[in-house]
């Protein structure tokens, strides 16, 4: 089935074509309005505004897949294209380790990300579970006694909500339950209402909900702790080994050359630390993270390994 989709997507893109420009593109793999959607047309403005592109940058949608039409169009059509810019995510790492792009990570290069929205856990503000330790004990004593929730099964809400419990040495992993609903907001609602026991989602898509007083944060799945909730603790604080960051970041073709790969490692460096990047991550619920070239790899190498031992763990194929 899944070559015969592969198939099917190839040959979409012979037959369909896509009209390109010499000027300076941002692909964005999915419709307008969503995450790889404001990647682009940010950082598109802002290269322009600072001078790091002539003109403007021309944001193009292609959805399909998760991400695996755009990836495949970059593969097949402008793999060398130094012109072109994609933007991506932990999604992207999450669909490669299921086996659902035509390719791994190195048909890429990925050239860096600036910032994330950080992964919270969290549960109704009348629920029993007072703390990380409490889940984790649950969880430990009977895989099933909890209801988790958030975004699809086998999505990253979920994978990093599982990553959260191996960091713990809960067993069984493919045991814990999962509900899965179209994004968080929706999860959310269902736990106030006690249908649910547990979500796992990003931070932004909660923090009215706990300004409001309806939830509770065990922890945030983050290096140091959020500054627009200092308050909520680290898993890594509570001695839990475990991030979750939903970066957002860019790639370009695997066969760019080194000189234009170093050239977007400088050019993205320089809207990263732009006052209008800072700006527009606050307003999207960022945090600012920057990682370039040789240790963003590495860094998605480690990510692609962690959430492949999950995947195989439920026996995706």
């Amino acid at each position: 089935m899944r070559n015969l989709a592969l198939s099917t997507l190839s040959a979409v893109l012979l037959l369909g074509g896509v009209q390109t420009s010499s000027a300076t593109e941002c692909l964005a793999p999915s419709g307008p309005g969503g995450g790889w959607d404001f990647t682009c047309r940010t950082i598109g403005k802002l290269l322009t505004d600072l001078d790091q592109v002539d003109g403007a940058v021309r944001t193009v949608n292609m959805a399909g897949g998760t991400g695996a039409v755009g990836f495949a169009y970059v593969e097949n059509k402008r793999s060398d294209d130094p012109d072109l810019i994609v933007a991506t995510s932990t999604v992207a790492i999450n669909q490669i380790a299921q086996k659902k792009y035509p390719g791994d990570l190195d048909t890429m290069r990925f050239v860096g990300m600036l910032g994330a929205d950080v992964g919270v856990i969290l549960v109704a503000n009348h629920s029993p579970i007072e703390t990380l330790d409490d889940l984790f004990a649950k969880l430990k004593d009977n895989p099933k006694s909890l209801v988790g929730a958030g975004d699809g099964f086998g999505s990253w809400d979920h994978v990093r909500y599982l990553l959260a419990a191996q960091a713990a040495g809960v067993g069984d992993l493919w045991r814990v339950m999962w509900v899965q609903f179209d994004g968080g907001t929706p999860a959310i609602t269902q736990m106030i209402g006690g249908r649910i026991d547990v979500v796992t989602t990003d931070l932004s898509e909660a923090a009215g909900f706990l300004e409001s007083g309806d939830i509770r944060a065990l922890a945030v799945l983050s290096d140091e702790p959020v500054p627009a909730f200092p308050d909520i603790p680290t898993a890594k604080s509570l001695g839990y080994d475990v991030t979750g960051y939903n970066w957002r970041g860019i790639y370009v073709g695997g066969g760019v050359s080194d000189d234009a790969y170093n050239t977007w490692i400088d050019r993205l460096k320089t809207v990263y630390d732009s006052e209008g990047w800072k700006e527009a991550a606050k307003n999207n619920g960022l945090v600012p993270i920057w990682r370039a070239g040789e240790e963003f790899e590495n860094y998605l190498e480690k990510q692609l390994k962690d959430v492949s031992e999950i995947v195989n763990s439920l026996e995706f194929k």
